[in-house]
């Protein structure tokens, strides 16, 4: 059960921030996603921020791609902290309501995310420590790395492919998702070939 709470929490998180960024940088801002505002950019451009607000969004595709995916789960949640950071200045700074309240929410969900990796963060604190107790997670491969990236490729790739073919843009979109997930078969894989030569 409680481990069905976290993947939940991840895929929720990721699809947040990895939706509001692909809309923003989508054609007419046509993609799926509940929170923005897709007009973020638009929004800082006056304030000779437009490039700021573009690294938000790609900021958020990647970080949330990490969630989403749940491969790279503790990655994407340390990163959340300081884009959530970035955007909570952001809606301060233009005076936006209701927005720190929902940024505030989704900063608590990360942080349950963060407390199911606390031993990682041991030898962060200790610095010399070398003892530490590690819990047992799945091995992951290089195989799985390429697999996994060669799906993000695709979620960056369908950003301009929206422009000229928004449905074609949706379904590379998709494979790029498809792709992403199969690295964890691929990790698979890979165990069990090692698993065969030794």
């Amino acid at each position: 059960m409680k481990k069905f709470l976290i993947i939940g929490i991840s895929v929720f998180l990721g699809f947040t921030f990895w939706g509001s960024g692909m809309a923003k940088l989508f054609f007419e801002h046509k993609f799926f996603g509940w929170i923005g505002p897709v007009w973020l950019i638009d929004e800082l451009r006056p304030y000779g921020l437009g490039l700021y607000g573009q690294f938000i969004a790609l900021s958020q595709i990647i970080i949330g791609y990490c969630l989403v995916t749940t491969r790279y789960k503790l990655i994407g949640s340390i990163m959340m902290i300081p884009l959530i950071g970035n955007i909570l200045m952001v809606t301060i700074s233009l005076n936006w309501q209701g927005t720190p309240f929902v940024l505030g929410f989704l900063l608590l969900l990360n942080f349950v995310l963060l407390w199911q990796y606390r031993d990682f963060f041991r030898p962060l604190i200790d610095e010399n420590d070398h003892h530490s107790y590690w819990i047992q997670r799945g091995s992951r491969s290089t195989k799985g790395h390429l697999v996994w990236l060669a799906g993000l490729g695709l979620q960056i790739v369908a950003i301009p492919i929206s422009f000229l073919n928004w449905p074609l843009s949706l379904g590379v979109v998709i494979l790029g998702l498809i792709i992403s997930f199969l690295s964890f078969r691929a990790d698979k894989i890979t165990k069990i070939e090692e698993d065969q030569i030794t």
